[in-house]
C-alpha cells in the first residue's frame, strides 16, 4: 500500500497545523525584551553534526538559564532538544549544502531557526504509526508553540517558537 502524502497546503484535518507551518514568521523582535541570547553555527553534514547541533542547543539552554534567569524545566529542555535534532536531522538530509543553526532567546521564550540550501518546503504525512520514518515535521509541529517555514535567498528558513513558563 503506497503512502499517502500530504503536502503543507492539502487535507482538512492538517489545516490549522499547515497555517502554524506556512504562516509567515511573526516580528523577529517581537516578545523578545532587551535581554536577548544568540547562539549560531554552520553544519555541514559530517557525521557527528547532529549530535554537535544538540550540544550547542544545550550549553544556549544553560546559558540563558544562567544570564536570562530564564526558566528551563526539564519538560522544555527535552522538546526543544528534540526539535532541534529533527530540525538538523531534515536540513542534514534533505539539502545540499551546509545549514545553520541559530538559536535564540530570552527570559519567555526561545526559537531555533534552521537555514539550509534546499527550497523545498517542509512536508506533513497523514498520521500512520506503522510507518517507519517521515515523523519529524509532525514531531516538532506538537513540540513547539509556532513553526513557520519560509523561502529566502539561501534555500528555505524554518523556525519553532517555544513559550517558557514565567
Amino acid at each position: 500500500m503506497a503512502e499517502k502524502v500530504c503536502d503543507l497546503n492539502s487535507a482538512p484535518w492538517l489545516e490549522h497545523m499547515n497555517e502554524q507551518v506556512t504562516s509567515p514568521p511573526e516580528d523577529p523582535g517581537q516578545g523578545l525584551a532587551a535581554e536577548v541570547l544568540l547562539s549560531a553555527e554552520v553544519f555541514d553534514g559530517e557525521p557527528g553534526c547532529i549530535a554537535l547541533a544538540r550540544a550547542l542547543a544545550d550549553r544556549f539552554l544553560t546559558r540563558l538559564a544562567v544570564e536570562c534567569l530564564a526558566r528551563i524545566g526539564e519538560h522544555t529542555r527535552s522538546d526543544l532538544m528534540l526539535a532541534v535534532s529533527e530540525l538538523v536531522t531534515n536540513a542534514d538530509r534533505y539539502s545540499h549544502g551546509p545549514y545553520l543553526l541559530e538559536l535564540e532567546g530570552n527570559a519567555q521564550r526561545i526559537s531555533v531557526t534552521v537555514y539550509d540550501s534546499s527550497t523545498a518546503m517542509p512536508v506533513l504525512y497523514a498520521p500512520d504509526p506503522s510507518r517507519l520514518g517521515g515523523h519529524g515535521m509532525e514531531i516538532v509541529v506538537a513540540l513547539c508553540d509556532r513553526l513557520t517555514a519560509e523561502r529566502v535567498p539561501v534555500g528555505k528558513r524554518i523556525r519553532a517558537e517555544f513559550q517558557l513558563s514565567t
